[in-house]
């Protein structure tokens, strides 16, 4: 973690308040080795580890996303959640000149991660606050970006994050969706992940027993939904398409 001058000199805004916020209970029981503590967000800040922890598809899977979003990205972008790795900075990338970036993490510590790893651009604002809860207003994006967030939210976070994305993606807009999916019955890594996701990423089998939709509250439906696998089964991405 740098110092927050270095950050406000090398980075886009920063919003949000000024005093540090309660970080919620799920991420601090289940998450703090990962995103929570210095000392970890420091730890996996390193590409080569999140490639090997998703076994060689960390850049298949970003550059799936980024395909999905277009190759130059037009409009409001929304990121939930920051992300480990040069994703954001690709994204970042590909914005038309008039295009804008949110990226909206409820973990400061994670936003000045992401912060001193982007250069000032006023076309990319980082943003304090719940996925589940957003302050945006109704159909104030036009797609939405959700990269290995949902398997480490409790259903009843998963589904006001979700509700949340169709809320404030535009009618036609896109709600990209890359994380966990249940493999095939024979993937050799089956057995290996099932007790990953049992003792390091308890939320993280929702995924294997029910696909996205499934967690859409009841009344909210997308006009299109299209998905793909990975890895033989092991990786999906979803879109929403409101």
């Amino acid at each position: 973690m740098v110092p927050p001058s270095s950050v406000e000199a090398a980075a886009p805004s920063l919003a949000g308040p000024p005093s540090a916020p309660h970080v919620p209970g799920y991420l601090d029981k289940t998450y703090w080795w990962a995103y929570v503590h210095p000392k970890a967000v420091h730890f996996f800040e390193r590409e080569w580890l999140v490639n090997l922890i998703l076994f060689g598809n960390y850049r298949r899977l970003g550059d799936a996303a980024l395909a999905e979003l277009g190759a130059t990205v037009e409009g409001r972008t929304l990121q939930m959640a920051c992300v480990y790795g040069d994703l954001t900075p690709r994204l970042r990338e590909r914005l038309a000149p008039d295009a804008r970036l949110d990226v909206v993490d409820v973990l400061p510590i994670q936003l000045r991660n992401l912060a001193a790893k982007l250069p000032r651009d006023e076309r990319v604002t980082l943003l304090h606050g719940d996925s589940s809860a957003l302050t945006a207003a109704d159909a104030s994006y036009d797609q939405v970006l959700l990269f290995f967030l949902l398997h480490e939210q409790p259903e009843h976070v998963r589904r006001g994050t979700l509700a949340e994305a169709l809320r404030v993606v535009k009618p036609g807009g896109k709600v990209v969706v890359v994380d966990y999916h249940r493999p095939h019955g024979a993937h050799p890594l089956r057995p290996l992940m099932r007790q990953v996701f049992r003792h390091l990423e308890p939320f993280a089998m929702d995924l294997w027993e029910h696909e996205v939709p499934h967690f859409l509250p009841p009344g909210v439906k997308p006009a299109a939904v299209r998905s793909a696998t990975w890895f033989g089964g092991l990786y999906q991405m979803t879109v929403l398409v409101r």
